[in-house]
């Protein structure tokens, strides 16, 4: 038995993460992601902002059907409506937990919720209360906690966690604290406040600075004992701080700290790899744990010492973290019920006959392409099959792309829009700017390209490309997804599926606007 303390683990990579210009998630694609955080054996999953939209209402509750081993949360503001939607969605959870919030700043406080402090707390512990009679779980958050007064956080969270609240948050909201600072703000909170003992105290950090992880780990030894983080830092602005590198500065650091968690490493790469692949938000190359070169010594001397003994530069295993576990999966002769289980071992839904003959048709012809298939091949291929069986506005039909030294590229493309097929042809500085403007020559949408991504689903020339488009339009920004062996296609895919998302029209409200 361990003499370790536990460090909860709490990922908002459906809630924070999603919040990134950009990266809204369909209720597949986070149904998805939350099952590969259940075999994460992440402790807390916050599935979403639940009052926010009837989108994000579905989705939390899918989730919250769904996952067994994870507690599902939602959040909500200090608002008896937000707190009502959050625990209907949450009605059938094997563990449920209500995350209410309100500002605890002089800043927020006095211009956004025009509040007096004694108000604030009055507020504070009617939401805490009401959740409580919905729920078991409740965790309360100070907002902008790094730039409140500790006099008066101590006595908001003294009242919090009398009225039921069993985790306090303490975020850096803006990403402005201090390492040894903020650590200190956990020490000082814990040791004044008379009941600091009954709550576990947690923290959520923000990139700015780029210190999220630092920030976190310095309340850790402080005695914070959990972390709120998501999959690859994903998150508003800077992002936030990154579960891969919590996780394995804890465990790799085992002398330093004395806590653990119960995340099962070798799925983090996978999770990885998911959340880019759904996101349309690229890993970078040097990126701690994850990054392509996390595990590549390009230097001779590095060479030479990993070869004759591996920590003399290595301080983990790769394979602990999941590297080299995309193993071959299925081939060309594979038939449908391996393809059907692979599928379910992955945690990908197939709702029904039709949808799984057209996966399947797919995989076949990706597998006539490309000899090996990989898991990430088929998470794009699913993606993509769901794209196409669903009511969007513009599907392509047909591309055809003329490009040779010396002469300007062409682009012809047959587009369904509505249902009824349109065609265009047009010039452009390369094949993939062709193809835009052939697309807009139809769509005439009026949207900016604010972001072209490229980037290899796997290794190998046969590897599917997976593009990444981002369209900004009245202030409105969507990403847009699209895989294929020829990259062209894949940028008109990802091109359309921008459009699709922008000519959708969801409204979804911000966590941090003002409603109490």
């Amino acid at each position: 038995m361990s003499s370790k303390e536990k460090l909860i683990i709490f990922d908002t990579t459906l809630r924070d993460g999603e919040q990134s210009p950009g990266a809204s998630m369909t209720q597949e694609e986070k149904l998805r992601i939350a099952k590969a955080l259940e075999r994460l054996r992440v402790d807390v999953i916050e599935a979403g902002f639940a009052v926010s939209s009837p989108g994000d209402f579905a989705s939390v509750k899918a989730i919250a059907d769904t996952i067994k081993d994870s507690t599902v949360c939602s959040l909500s503001r200090a608002v008896i409506g937000d707190i009502d939607r959050a625990a209907e969605a949450l009605k059938n959870a094997n563990s449920a937990r209500i995350h209410t919030f309100i500002a605890t700043s002089p800043i927020h406080m006095k211009h956004k919720l025009r509040m007096q402090p004694d108000q604030v707390v009055e507020n504070a512990v009617k939401a805490i209360k009401h959740a409580r009679n919905l729920v078991e779980d409740v965790e309360f958050s100070c907002e902008d906690a790094g730039r409140s007064e500790l006099d008066f956080l101590c006595r908001i969270i003294e009242a919090a966690i009398s009225a039921g609240a069993r985790t306090i948050n303490i975020p850096d909201t803006v990403g402005y604290a201090m390492p040894q600072q903020y650590g200190e703000t956990i020490r000082l909170l814990r040791e004044r406040i008379p009941n600091a003992d009954k709550a576990i105290f947690s923290v959520h950090c923000h990139n700015d600075l780029g210190l999220a992880v630092a920030n976190s780990l310095a309340a850790v030894v402080n005695g914070a004992r959990q972390v709120e983080c998501t999959i690859n830092g994903l998150g508003e602005r800077a992002g936030n701080a990154s579960l891969e590198e919590i996780v394995m500065a804890v465990r790799t650091r085992a002398d330093f700290f004395n806590v653990e968690t119960r995340i099962y490493t070798p799925e983090i790469v996978p999770a990885s790899r998911l959340v880019s692949s759904i996101t349309g938000f690229p890993v970078q190359p040097n990126k701690a744990i994850v990054g392509a070169n996390a595990f590549a010594h390009e230097s001779g001397i590095h060479q030479d010492g990993v070869l004759k003994h591996r920590e003399t530069y290595e301080i983990m295993r790769a394979e602990d973290v999941g590297w080299n576990t995309n193993r071959m999966v299925l081939g060309k002769l594979s038939g449908r019920s391996a393809f059907r289980s692979r599928l379910d071992e992955l945690g990908i839904g197939i709702e029904s006959e039709q949808e799984l003959n057209e996966a399947f048709s797919r995989f076949k012809e990706l597998a006539d392409k490309k000899h090996e298939i990989f898991d990430e091949d088929l998470h794009a291929l699913v993606s993509d099959t769901k794209k196409s069986a669903s009511s969007d506005r513009y599907a392509l039909v047909s591309l055809s792309v003329g490009s040779q030294t010396g002469e300007i590229p062409v682009a012809r493309i047959v587009l369904s829009v509505d249902g009824e097929e349109r065609s265009a042809e047009s010039q452009g500085a390369g094949p993939v700017d062709a193809t835009f403007r052939a697309i807009e020559r139809i769509a005439e949408s009026g949207a900016s390209l604010a972001l072209f991504s490229v980037n290899a689903i796997t290794s190998g020339t046969d590897s599917q490309g997976e593009v990444t488009v981002r369209l900004e339009k009245a202030g409105r920004v969507v990403n847009g997804q699209g895989s294929d062996i020829d990259i062209v296609a894949a940028s008109a895919k990802a091109y359309l599926d921008a459009l699709n998302h922008l000519a959708s029209n969801v409204v979804r409200e911000h966590p941090q606007s003002t409603g109490v």
